[in-house]
């Protein structure tokens, strides 16, 4: 089991307990080193207040001092500490109206999501499992702390969070989670669109993302979400992990154009499934090297790649893309290689350059030009040296 990244967090719990606190390593890291697979983020619970860490490190960040967590941060690592609580009545099915500081570790992880998450473990590597979460691991099995209908009414991102768990980790959802699930489903109406697509991100690049699709689709979660609900996602078929971006693209080609505004996405996110969809709408006019060449050139050797990793995908859901013989890894990277320039600014003229040349002033026609130059350069037609692209254009361009 690898427990390198324990103990590089070791002092931080070694101070806490020295001085006198409780504290123990808990969550995904705990349960991802029960379950052998690489460990990211290292989260520690303890019985010291907020003030109290404080006190003991010099070099920590408040990043959410009200509910208990100060970030530490230790040999240039950053570390979430959090103290031990318990939690008030919880408003719009998504957070606690109080958060109570508390001296037990019992009463802090009975209040979390899923058994495999509320084990705690000390530096000894002893650990301390009052719900049974390794029992659940080893069975591979979804399941709440406590009542179930109870830990999604207070949060319903446990909905969605049971739904990524599964495609993450393969694990199967306990009935009655399920059955409880299935009853506050509705409750997802009131979550942020950006704690949605924050799930749905992780979830739709889940390892089991193909076996755990149908579960969403039967669930019928879309209903209660913003953009999804005005989509038809029933025929829609994820048949391996891929990106936020590249789903919403496919959504897009599925329905029809749509704003993506609804879900808050970033300009580059945006941006993104644009260009994916006009990625894909043009590889299916690829039938020629020149045309493959213009293509690569244009959306890149990363998305060229990204599209054809994803070819499950489009073809499940009748999605045609070119020829194999023609669209392929090899030939991609071969074309993209040999590309004598890879983006608009390796030209050697500009648009002032070619006013200058052609004693032209600016105008729609200079764009049109750039173009027809970049193309033949593309296509060996012409060589990227100043004086020959300056002639080619006086020779073989209509100006008007």
């Amino acid at each position: 089991m690898n427990r390198f990244q324990f103990e590089v967090a070791q002092p931080i719990i070694n101070r806490l307990t020295d001085n006198g606190y409780e504290a123990y390593f808990v969550g995904g890291s705990v349960r991802d080193y029960i379950m052998n697979r690489s460990i990211h983020d290292v989260d520690i619970t303890t019985s010291a207040t907020p003030d109290e860490i404080e006190s003991l490190f010099e070099h920590t960040i408040p990043i959410g001092k009200d509910h208990g967590t100060i970030n530490i941060v230790w040999n240039k690592e950053n570390y979430e500490v959090t103290t031990f609580r318990a939690e008030g009545t919880y408003v719009e099915h998504r957070r606690p109206s109080e958060v109570y500081f508390v001296r037990d570790l019992y009463r802090d992880v009975e209040r979390r999501d899923f058994t495999m998450n509320a084990i705690a473990m000390d530096t000894s590597f002893q650990r301390y499992d009052y719900f049974d979460g390794e029992q659940d691991i080893q069975q591979r099995l979804i399941r709440t702390v406590g009542d179930a209908e109870t830990r999604f009414n207070e949060d319903a991102l446990r909905i969605l969070r049971a739904v990524r768990f599964k495609s993450q980790l393969g694990f199967h959802i306990e009935s009655q989670t399920y059955d409880a699930m299935q009853k506050r489903l509705s409750d997802i109406q009131f979550l942020s669109i950006e704690r949605i697509t924050a799930e749905l991100t992780k979830l739709l690049n889940g390892t089991f993302v193909a076996e755990t699709f149908p579960l969403l689709q039967a669930l019928n979660i879309w209903q209660y979400i913003p953009f999804f609900k005005d989509m038809n996602m029933s025929s829609l078929k994820i048949v391996t992990p891929l990106t936020l971006e590249a789903f919403l693209a496919l959504i897009l080609l599925n329905n029809g154009e749509a704003s993506l505004k609804s879900l808050k996405l970033s300009k580059v996110q945006n941006q993104l499934v644009s260009t994916m969809i006009k990625a894909i709408n043009t590889s299916q006019s690829i039938e020629t090297k020149n045309a493959l060449k213009l293509f690569v050139y244009d959306f890149g050797l990363d998305l060229s790649l990204e599209l054809l990793r994803l070819m499950e995908i489009w073809q499940a859901n009748q999605i045609s893309l070119p020829s194999p013989l023609i669209y392929n890894e090899g030939t991609l990277r071969t074309v993209w290689d040999e590309l004598p320039i890879k983006n608009r600014q390796s030209m050697a003229i500009n648009g002032a350059i070619l006013m200058k040349a052609l004693h032209l002033k600016g105008g729609p026609w200079l764009k049109k030009v750039l173009r027809e130059v970049e193309c033949a350069i593309i296509k060996g037609q012409l060589g990227n040296q100043q004086e020959e692209i300056i002639e080619w254009v006086k020779e073989h361009v209509q100006i008007s």
